[in-house]
């Protein structure tokens, strides 16, 4: 059986830092610590605070 999880996570990070490279390392870690055949960052927004 396989399931699509679609998921909501807002992180807190740098201004230096990008958000395509902070969504593409969070899909890394889910593809290598947990049973996932894929994951990748279909969008982004930002907010100020």
């Amino acid at each position: 059986m396989r399931t699509s999880l679609f998921l909501k996570v807002v992180v807190e990070h740098d201004e230096k830092e990008s958000p395509e490279k902070l969504g593409a390392e969070l899909c890394r870690q889910l593809e290598k610590n947990y049973v996932v055949r894929d994951a990748e960052l279909s969008s982004f927004s930002t907010a100020d605070d």
